[in-house]
């Protein structure tokens, strides 16, 4: 597939693949500005179509009416789109060969907002690294309902290639997203700001579990929680090195501002854990510890908390 199309089209056909709280947020965003916008949902479909999209921030409130609110059960249904947007859990990608097919045209990009590391592998293993472009998504986000979205902090987004530095249609997609009203910017290198967002996966995702379920303020409030979360940073930004990607400490820093300005947050990982369901174990702290051991880098403190996670969470699907 070629990186560029003749016409960057300014309100393109989305398909959103996952409809849980990020791919709710920005899909209902990206319509509100003026983009088509489709939405693939596994549950609560007959709930979105009927109220809608709520968007809650603070006392704000921001809602995408029902007759804007294309919500279907298979992606059979939304047919060829300009984007594809990944947003489903990592634990869904023995999916995405079944499910994306129906919405690939000539020109179609994939752009996967999953958490961790091997998506973009994944699927240009499938559908051909042309097509991938990858991102991620700082921000923090519960579905409290089908079509119900609560943010804590609206955060940013990071688009890069998946191989190569940032191209026109990455600079396309970062406005189609810094229209919506979403912080967004192009980067030159994914894969090392992948690294960067398992600055805070690592350690909030897996010790809010560790920890007996608790939220991130929780972790914070212990002295003894959060010399732990420092000691993973500490190791993370080690293996990024490794690979040649300087994390600096004020990057750190403001990590552990931002999550103190979270309040009693739950992530993702840990709604998931209460929740009983499957958790991105793999994804976001086995990859990782094995891409680190391939590069010399000894991770310790990761190595525990990745052998407690899956013993915690064994057997669940």
């Amino acid at each position: 597939m070629n990186s560029a199309i003749p016409i960057w089209p300014a309100n393109p056909r989305i398909a959103i693949v996952g409809a849980g709280a990020i791919g709710t947020f920005y899909g209902a965003r990206l319509a509100l500005a003026g983009a088509e916008v489709h939405f693939f949902v596994r549950s609560g479909l007959a709930a979105m179509p009927a109220q809608g999209v709520v968007l809650r921030e603070g006392t704000a409130v921001q809602t995408l009416p029902p007759a804007r609110t294309a919500v279907c059960g298979s992606t059979g249904e939304i047919g060829p789109v300009d984007v594809a947007l990944i947003t489903l859990k990592n634990t869904a990608n023995g999916r995405l060969a079944e499910l994306l097919p129906p919405l690939l045209g000539p020109h179609t990009v994939i752009l996967t907002l999953q958490n961790g590391l091997g998506s973009d592998e994944l699927l240009a293993s499938l559908f051909g690294a042309g097509r991938i472009v990858g991102g991620l998504a700082f921000i923090a986000a519960v579905r409290e309902a089908p079509g119900e979205i609560r943010i804590y902090t609206p955060g940013y987004v990071t688009l890069g290639e998946f191989k190569g530095p940032a191209s026109d249609r990455v600079r396309w997609l970062a406005g189609l997203f810094q229209r919506a009203g979403v912080r967004c910017e192009a980067v030159e290198d994914l894969a090392e700001a992948r690294w960067r967002k398992l600055v805070w996966n690592i350690p909030f995702n897996g010790l809010t579990i560790a920890a007996g379920g608790v939220p991130t303020d929780r972790i914070l409030a212990s002295p003894e929680w959060e010399r732990e979360a420092r000691g993973l940073i500490d190791e993370v930004v080690g293996a990024a090195a490794r690979f040649g990607y300087v994390i600096p400490p004020d990057f750190v820093e403001g990590q552990f501002e931002h999550t103190r300005r979270m309040g009693a947050y739950q992530p993702s990982s840990l709604i998931d854990y209460l929740a009983g369901r499957e958790v991105e174990v793999e994804a976001i702290w086995g990859e990782p510890l094995r891409r680190a051991r391939a590069a010399g880098a000894a991770m310790p403190r990761l190595e525990q908390l990745y052998a407690r996670l899956k013993q915690l969470t064994e057997g669940r699907r």
